[in-house]
């Protein structure tokens, strides 16, 4: 039992240490095609790294110790991202001679294409890429009125990609494109769902907008982040949840004014003088007398004329004001506050104050606040990553092996010690009994049997000392009878 034990315990030592000192491998590389498979592990080989073909050959992962020293050989070889099968400008490496212009276009549309698919297969998140472009006829350039603009349309496999992700690859494309407008790029998924332009039809969000429902979500869990940072802080971890719920604005608006002032600005003044200064006069009566020439004119006094007139243009003062309103305001917001039972209820008005402060409460524009206080669960108890998570399974089983271990050695050797304790001496009456004694010293007795029938029970000691030797040895009892026979 101990050796099989043992066996055993030695057995499974060395399967754990075997998974436990398996070399692990990580996903360096995935949507390669055959051609580029062959490359790259041929360069793997030569530099003796590690690696496995994952997906049917579609997908290589390496040593996750040799991960850096993988990207360095691949990228001096350069197949590093080029998970790609269409070339990018490698094409015009082996440029034929007497190509025509059509054959050029064509050859720098295709290295334009796979170019941008190895450069977006390069983006965390994104498995795979396909870039298809139409770019215009250089011939079409010649006349404004059959000019046609360049387009994109982007083909992603890839499992989860943020908003701004998709952003990026638009804003990358249509920057790498001459005369590539972003709202002419269409990104879509491998399920067919459209990515960029946004729902709304347009590429609104290319000017830096999210869209209605990403930027509530994100101003919820930014809120709801910051309100549960001071509780955790105040109560303790795990002492309140929150949960924000807000409708807000993502509408964006201009808005033009124009103000006049109350005090006019003169902007032209005109001023204008007249003066006659002179000696005598002419005088006389009016009518018939004054106009007929018999009548001698008389001449009188002195004039002095003068006459001032000013002329003045007002302007007014106004301002015109050009406002553009970026999206974001809050048209309402709904908090609820959930407590433990462990809080005391004389902190919860202090809460709430807090936290209508925390997320600018308004009553007037219909915000609301609700703070419950429920008795939360407790939190399971989950194990820590690492190396112990992954092989916590079997040691415990190789703590069992080795306890049984040392309790069998243990008790093996308690065992041996006993058995030589008892058995190391043979004791003096077995040996007085074994040796060959005549029949009259049996029935005289003496001293030395006297004290072996000590050890006896008194009612017929010698009989009962008799049946047991015979029992034991029935040999030894046999031959001394007949040695007593032959005396006789």
């Amino acid at each position: 039992m101990v050796g099989g034990s043992a066996a055993a315990a030695i057995l499974f030592l060395v399967v754990v240490m075997h998974f436990a000192s398996a070399t692990s491998y990580s996903t360096l590389l995935t949507g390669l095609s055959p051609a580029q498979t062959g490359k790259i592990t041929s360069t793997l080989d030569t530099k003796g790294i590690p690696y496995q073909i994952q997906n049917n050959g579609t997908a290589l992962a390496v040593a996750s110790g040799s991960t850096a020293q993988a990207r360095i050989a691949l990228a001096g070889a350069g197949l590093l991202g080029s998970s790609s099968n269409q070339p990018g400008f490698e094409l015009f490496n082996s440029q034929q001679l007497g190509a025509s212009n059509f054959q050029q276009q064509i050859t720098y549309q295709r290295a334009l294409e796979g170019q941008l698919d190895q450069t977006i297969d390069q983006i965390q998140g994104v498995n795979s890429a396909q870039v298809n472009l139409v770019l215009p006829n250089p011939q079409d350039q010649l006349f404004a009125s059959t000019t046609q603009s360049a387009s994109a349309s982007v083909l992603l496999d890839s499992s989860s990609l943020a908003p701004g992700s998709v952003q990026g690859i638009a804003q990358l494309v249509a920057s790498s494109v001459p005369s590539l407008d972003v709202n002419k790029v269409t990104i879509t998924d491998q399920t067919g769902q459209l990515l960029w332009p946004t729902s709304n039809g347009s590429g609104a969000s290319a000017s830096g907008l999210l869209s209605k429902q990403s930027a509530q979500q994100a101003y919820d869990a930014q809120m709801a982040a910051q309100i549960t940072a001071v509780l955790n802080q105040t109560l303790g971890p795990g002492k309140a949840d929150v949960q924000v719920n807000a409708d807000l604005n993502t509408n964006q608006s201009t808005m033009n004014s124009l103000t006049y002032a109350r005090k006019g600005v003169p902007l032209t003044t005109q001023t204008t003088n007249e003066t006659l200064t002179g000696t005598g006069g002419t005088g006389g009566k009016a009518g018939t007398a004054g106009n007929i020439p018999a009548y001698a004119a008389t001449t009188t006094g002195n004039s002095n004329y003068k006459n001032t007139t000013a002329n003045t243009t007002w302007g007014v003062d106004k301002t015109i004001t050009n406002t553009t309103v970026a999206p974001g305001a809050i048209n309402s917001q709904g908090v609820s506050v959930l407590v433990d039972k462990s809080v005391p209820a004389s902190e919860l008005p202090a809460i709430r104050n807090a936290v209508a402060a925390a997320v600018g409460l308004n009553a007037k524009r219909g915000d609301t606040l609700s703070i419950a206080q429920i008795a939360f669960a407790k939190p399971a108890t989950l194990p820590t990553g690492g190396a112990m998570t992954k092989y916590g399974s079997y040691l415990k089983y190789v703590a069992l092996g080795l306890a049984t271990l040392f309790f069998m050695f243990f008790v093996s050797r308690k065992l041996r010690r006993r058995e030589r304790e008892e058995f190391a001496g043979e004791p003096t009456w077995l040996s007085e009994l074994n040796a060959p004694r005549r029949l009259a010293a049996i029935e005289g007795g003496n001293d030395e049997l006297s004290e072996l029938t000590q050890l006896r029970p008194p009612v017929n000691d010698a009989r009962r000392q008799i049946e047991e030797l015979v029992e034991r040895d029935p040999d030894r009892v046999a031959q001394q009878v007949r040695a007593w026979m032959s005396e006789d």
